[in-house]
Parts: C-alpha cells; sequence; structure tokens
C-alpha cells in the first residue's frame, strides 16, 4: 500500500487520522475537519474511518481531490444516497409476505453507487497512504476492519446502519455499521504505521443526562432515536469532557493520540439542510484548537505535545478527566 509523499520526508512526523460515525452531519463535519488539516499544513500518513467517517475518509484515501468532494458534497441530497421503499411497498413486504428477507429501509444500490462515482481508485492498496475501515460483521457480530480488497463496498458496508438500509454482502458474510461496536477505530492505525500522533475527530452523538427521552421519542424519526441511544451508550476511553483533549496510546507504542469533540448544530436524518454550517463550524473549531499546538505536532510531537504521562489526559481547558482503558 502507498504511503503520502509528504509524509514520508525526513523529519516530518508520522501523523494519522481518524473520522468518527457521526451520520450525514458527521460526512458534512469531517469534511470540515480535513480542509482544516490541509490549511495547518498536518502531512497524513495513514487513515482510519468509521460510517461517516469512513465514507470521507474512503474519498480522500482513494486520492479525490478535497476541492472535488467539497464541490460534490454541497450538491447533494438525501435522494443521493438513501431510497427507501414507498409506503405501499413497505406494508406489502410487512403484510403479504411477514417481512422475510426485508432487512432495511433502503437497499444500498444509490449509496453504493455514489460511493463508486466519488473515489478515484478500487482497491485499498491503490490508495495514496494506508487506508482502513470498520464494519460490524452480522454473522459472528464482531468489528472487522478492512484494509484490503475493493473499496466502494466496504465503505458503504460501514455505513449501512441497520434497518435504516440493507446489509451489505462482501465474499459471501454480511456487514453493517461499525458505529454498533466502535465509534472510531483509532486502534485500527496507531500501532500498525509507526505514527507519532493520531488525530481522532470524534462527531458521534452522545446524549446529556438531561435530554428528555419522552420528547425525543415524540419528535420524527423516532425509531433513530432508539438506535442511537443502543449504540451511544458507552463512551470511548479518549473522549474527555473537552473540545481537546491528549492522550498516550493505550497500546504502549509511543504514539499521542489527539481527540477534537467539537460542538456542532444539530442536523436530523436525512435532510442535509445546514450541512454546510456544520461543516464550516468543524473548519473553525479544528484549527482553533490545533493552532496552538502546530508548532510541536509538525516538528518533534513525542516530546513537545504537552502530554503529562502514559495514562494521564491533558485537555485544552484541563478538566482533569483520565483515561479509563
Amino acid at each position: 500500500m502507498k504511503t503520502g509523499k509528504a509524509a514520508d520526508k525526513p523529519g516530518i512526523p508520522r501523523i494519522g487520522v481518524v473520522l468518527s460515525s457521526g451520520g450525514v452531519r458527521g460526512v458534512y463535519a469531517h469534511t470540515g475537519f480535513m480542509q482544516a488539516i490541509r490549511g495547518l499544513g498536518i502531512p497524513v500518513s495513514a487513515s482510519a474511518g468509521c460510517s461517516a467517517g469512513a465514507l470521507v475518509g474512503g474519498f480522500l484515501a482513494s486520492g479525490t481531490p478535497l476541492e472535488a468532494w467539497e464541490a460534490t458534497l454541497a450538491k447533494i441530497t438525501s435522494r443521493t444516497f438513501w431510497t427507501p421503499d414507498s409506503l405501499p411497498r413497505f406494508i406489502w413486504e410487512m403484510t403479504a409476505h411477514k417481512g422475510r428477507g426485508y432487512t432495511g429501509l433502503s437497499d444500498t444500490c444509490t449509496a453504493l453507487q455514489f460511493t463508486r462515482d466519488n473515489i478515484a481508485v478500487n482497491t485499498f492498496d491503490e490508495c495514496v497512504h494506508p487506508f482502513h475501515v470498520l464494519a460490524v460483521n452480522l454473522g459472528t457480530g464482531k468489528k472487522v476492519v478492512f484494509s484490503e480488497g475493493e473499496l466502494a463496498p466496504r465503505m458503504t458496508a460501514s455505513a449501512a446502519m441497520p434497518i435504516i438500509y440493507d446489509p451489505v454482502k462482501i465474499d459471501g458474510e454480511y456487514y453493517c455499521d461499525g458505529a454498533l461496536i466502535d465509534f472510531a477505530p483509532t486502534d485500527a492505525i496507531c500501532c500498525r504505521h509507526q505514527l507519532d500522533v493520531v488525530i481522532v475527530h470524534h462527531v458521534s452523538q452522545h446524549f446529556g443526562i438531561h435530554r428528555n427521552l419522552d420528547m425525543a421519542l415524540k419528535d420524527s424519526w423516532a425509531m433513530l432515536e432508539i438506535i442511537n441511544r443502543l449504540v451511544f451508550r458507552e463512551k470511548p476511553w479518549y473522549l474527555s469532557c473537552e473540545p481537546l483533549s491528549l492522550h498516550r496510546c493505550p497500546c504502549d507504542c509511543g504514539a499521542i493520540v489527539i481527540v477534537i469533540n467539537p460542538e456542532l448544530p444539530a442536523m436530523r436524518w436525512p435532510v442535509t439542510t445546514g450541512g454546510d454550517t456544520a461543516q464550516h463550524s468543524a473548519r473553525e473549531q479544528t484549527e482553533s484548537l490545533l493552532q496552538p499546538y502546530i508548532e510541536a505536532l509538525l516538528n518533534d510531537p513525542r516530546k513537545q505535545l504537552p502530554v503529562s504521562g502514559d495514562t494521564e489526559t491533558t485537555s485544552a481547558s484541563g478538566c482533569g478527566i483520565s483515561d479509563t482503558h
């Protein structure tokens, strides 16, 4: 597999990026994040993604220019990636067929074609740097990290949320949204590519204890609210209460894990309205949060970035939360 030319130059730190799940909002937010990464001059040596992150990460790792992806994203509508069955068809499947073989409100044909139309190469091996995608094998219930084979179906599988989409069949096995098990596959690249730093852009939904469930279940797409609460029930080890935090990799490889956890405007599935606002917000927050660390990040991050110890977390405003591995 190829590596990024900039990241191969002597003296330049090896930096990886991990893009979390996050629905439609996540696609826009990750695009804004990658705009900021490029604008700050941060080279990318490897990347990994889950769900929304698998899509954005895959498009860019394939060699699709960021400007081209930005132009595509500005024009998409929900019909670009989601074509649900009509109500009569759904009722027919549930009554006449008793739901036999009915695995999702929408097949993945449209989403798969959209993915194929926006990648520059067909396989992982052709990507401009190592790229990994997280999905769940429905047969075993275990997470699978793809790093070889055909790119488009594996990217699509990573974003195929159960009930909303049919699962994706790959080599005789069925796969669905990786967020069912893990939001951001940091372990996919952290210790595999001799990285000095891993930057995690975490935009997955999480719920405050005061969020009114009764009201939420009366809102539109209440079914997704239930799915989200089942999926997003545990906080990842790397996530703190702050918009930026720094950790040591728990696998003792010495890499520093920087986590960006931005505040983003709400977006309802599958509406794309407001996506440009989420994209702009993610870009601005990433630039603002990383700017104070950019010199250390681009020179000798293992020594210069302010991480107190192997198990402690340093946050942008010092909330004092430690890692729980």
